[in-house]
């Protein structure tokens, strides 16, 4: 991890950022201390770590039990040709960490589930669901509201785009088991559906922007709101999110 007193070259390497109005060097410093659990190593989550390396992020975990297939090259941009076969977490660690040294990386090569998930998530400061299944996201979403964590959530299929931050532990906000309630487990995946490449770096690189404004306190995060991209239009649509009274998962938190 980082130390949080920068030297000369980090905070050359970190210039565009600290020079920005409302964030400054305490914005650098509070990333530097942070520590991140990135769900899911594919579409999404590779531009989610590689921006948050980038960005000087203290720690990365890295959390996906995959291997790399054929199919993935077309959209998970950073598996390469050569890493066919390897597990997802390795390949993304490794990238990682030749970008930015300076980041501590942790995986994770098993399911997170049960109690290894809610461990998991007690030991970050921010949860990114860039998982491709709703059972997934269910399970995600419910550790982040026991033990009070953000969730940066995003989702991509065809040529629509989603993205959200939930805070399902407050008792104003909605958590994403609000949002999408008893989801059918057969609904489609990009497998079935198909999703464009590039779609996927947004949404996740607009996970990535999301992470850095809740962890350093900057702007105003999309809480409490759902963005939806139309990329055959370009077109996006904001809605606001409400709380569910008889929510399963946050209804009881007053």
């Amino acid at each position: 991890m980082m130390d949080p007193e920068f030297s000369d070259a980090q905070l050359l390497r970190y210039s565009r950022q600290i020079m920005l109005p409302g964030f400054d060097i305490a914005g650098q410093q509070k990333l530097a201390k942070s520590r991140v659990l990135v769900v899911g190593l594919g579409g999404l989550g590779c531009p989610v770590a590689m921006y948050l390396a980038a960005a000087g992020v203290g720690i990365l975990v890295l959390a996906d039990f995959d291997k790399i297939e054929l199919s993935n090259l077309q959209r998970q941009i950073a598996h390469f040709q050569q890493d066919m076969g390897r597990l997802k977490v390795d390949s993304v660690a490794d990238k990682v960490r030749r970008l930015n040294p300076e980041v501590e990386v942790v995986t994770e090569s098993l399911p997170l589930q049960d109690e290894l998930l809610r461990q998991t998530v007690a030991r970050v400061d921010v949860v990114v669901d860039a998982s491709d299944n709703f059972a997934t996201r269910f399970a995600i979403n419910q550790a982040c509201v026991e033990q009070c964590k953000p969730l940066i959530s995003g989702a991509a299929i065809r040529m629509e785009g989603q993205l959200s931050v939930f805070r399902g532990f407050e008792a104003d906000q909605p958590c994403y088991q609000c949002l999408y309630g008893e989801m059918d487990e057969a609904a489609l995946t990009c497998s079935e559906a198909g999703v464009m490449a590039p779609l996927v770096g947004i949404i996740g690189s607009m996970q990535a922007m999301e992470t850095v404004k809740v962890l350093s306190g900057m702007g105003q995060p999309l809480t409490g709101k759902l963005q939806i991209l139309d990329a055959m239009t370009m077109e996006w649509r904001t809605m606001r999110l409400r709380k569910d009274p008889v929510c399963k998962v946050c209804s009881r938190i007053t």
